[in-house]
């Protein structure tokens, strides 16, 4: 196939490869595919293949980094995420070719890329000044395409805008439709696919969405055509289950986020310290001050972790406000009570199961989450980490890290086990800069280490050899990279 000969840093599997090269071919396009597919590989090798850069990718805050990384990884080029201090820069960085990729947020559209509303209240296309600079764009990504199918939407509006006249745009949604046919004539106009393939917007509503209660027969035969046509123009999806044999049973996606302002700097002052602590433990020969000194220092690596865990709540709030968009239930593990507080929250209907819940109210939770009445479950690692089976979704997710590699299997195995008949998906949300990464390489490199603890309890080991093990890799972790 054309994309194998292609410099991409990966072989995609043989359906992604028909993704990019559907891609190829039709340029303006909507990948459907269920989560954990790959959707944003297809999306870098189309642009990639096609060398359509610079390209924008706009996409939900969470997921910013991870778009920067995977460019990085897949495609070999720099990708930049748009903040304040690159505001009035990137345009130049980008014409000079010192990066290839602008990602931004939906948020952060207008801040970016709007110069004027030429109306006060509400407001339309033809009322927006652009920055000329959206026209180095020669493609555009839009990752969870769903959050723009609202026409009249301030951030579908910009979108639409920046989209107009590109010659490559790809959409990414697991759900396109969240709610009705409806839900696709903005995605089809950015596309610039709504007057092409369907006539326009009002031909579209007359021919998929005006049926009464009284017209089954026909609306079912509407949707039909729609499907087809949406099929031979612009989109193509694939399921788990249809591409099964070529996905290993378990697969896992590290997504990094950064941490709240104010979570950053108490989180950095506590890491300093940590760090000129084990400085003093490594160069103390005494054996008994070196053991006291290891049991406060676990102390600070604990500490540490529940930091970084609290300052990833928003940017974790935003990924599982993404990820449920898709309309696929989630298994999200983290360990502090005030972690699931705030998520419980945030998403009153979830269940979840913790130390602090009855057997009782534990398998209420878990009945209800495997009936399908419940799509988040929030569990904590020390109490559902074994035992329980939670089947009914394949896609797991952490906010705070187990401490063993142990610890993370028991936990995804609440999903990868009898009964499951996709892939498991296994999302690890790290924070930027912190003691994640330290763990997720002991984690994941260092298994004969972490493997001596089989039961997941969340409780960090307190033997030497698995401690000089967690200082190595905090203070060089080039070493684990």
């Amino acid at each position: 196939m054309e994309v194998l000969k292609h410099n991409l840093k990966v072989t995609p599997y043989e359906y992604q490869q028909e993704g990019i090269l559907f891609g190829l071919r039709k340029k303006r396009f909507l990948i459907g595919d269920e989560p954990g597919l790959g959707k944003t590989l297809q999306s870098i090798g189309v642009v990639d293949c096609a060398h359509a850069y610079p390209c924008l990718v706009i996409c939900p805050a969470s997921l910013k980094i991870n778009w920067q990384r995977e460019f990085e990884k897949f495609a070999d080029v720099r990708a930049l995420v748009l903040q304040d201090s690159v505001r009035g820069t990137f345009p130049y960085l980008l014409q000079r070719g010192m990066y290839q990729v602008a990602i931004v947020n939906f948020e952060s559209l207008r801040k970016y890329f709007v110069w004027d509303i030429k109306s006060k209240g509400d407001f339309r296309l033809k009322d927006v000044v652009f920055g000329d600079y959206i026209k180095l764009f020669r493609s555009v990504i839009i990752d969870e395409s769903h959050k723009v199918k609202d026409p009249s939407a301030q951030q579908t509006i910009f979108t639409k805008g920046i989209c107009t006249g590109k010659k490559y745009i790809a959409l990414l949604s697991g759900t396109p439709v969240v709610n009705r046919p409806e839900d696709l004539i903005a995605q089809l106009s950015i596309m610039d696919r709504l007057g092409e393939n369907f006539g326009s917007r009002s031909q579209f509503v007359s021919d998929y969405c005006s049926f009464g209660k009284d017209q089954k027969e026909e609306q079912a035969e509407a949707l039909a055509e729609l499907s087809r046509k949406l099929y031979a123009h612009c989109m193509i999806r694939r399921e788990k289950r249809t591409v099964l044999k070529e996905l290993p049973d378990k697969t896992r996606t590290d997504l990094i986020v950064d941490l709240d302002p104010k979570s950053r700097e108490i989180y950095n002052t506590a890491s300093e310290n940590l760090q000129k602590y084990l400085e003093e433990y490594t160069q103390c020969t005494d054996v008994e001050i070196r053991r006291k000194m290891r049991m406060e220092a676990l102390v600070k690596f604990m500490t540490l972790r529940s930091l970084s865990a609290k300052g990833k709540i928003k940017q974790a709030v935003d990924f599982i406000n993404t990820f449920l968009a898709n309309d696929r239930p989630l298994i999200l593990f983290c360990s502090l009570h005030e972690i699931v507080d705030a998520l419980k929250k945030a998403f009153p209907k979830a269940v979840s199961v913790t130390g602090r819940d009855t057997l009782v109210e534990k398998q209420a939770a878990v009945d209800s989450f495997q009936n399908g009445h419940a799509q988040l479950i929030v569990c904590s690692i020390k109490a559902a980490g074994v035992g329980l089976t939670l089947t009914a979704s394949s896609n797991v997710a952490f906010i705070e890290l187990p401490w063993t590699y142990s610890d993370c299997c028991q936990c995804e195995d609440r999903a990868h086990r009898i009964g499951q008949k996709d892939n498991v998906t296994c999302y690890y949300l790290l924070g930027r800069n912190t003691i994640d990464h330290t763990l997720y390489s002991i984690i994941h490199k260092k298994k004969s280490i972490a493997n001596q603890i089989m039961a997941a309890n969340d409780d960090i080991p307190q033997d030497e050899m698995y401690f000089d093990e967690l200082v190595s890799a905090f203070l060089n972790p080039e070493q684990y990279d």
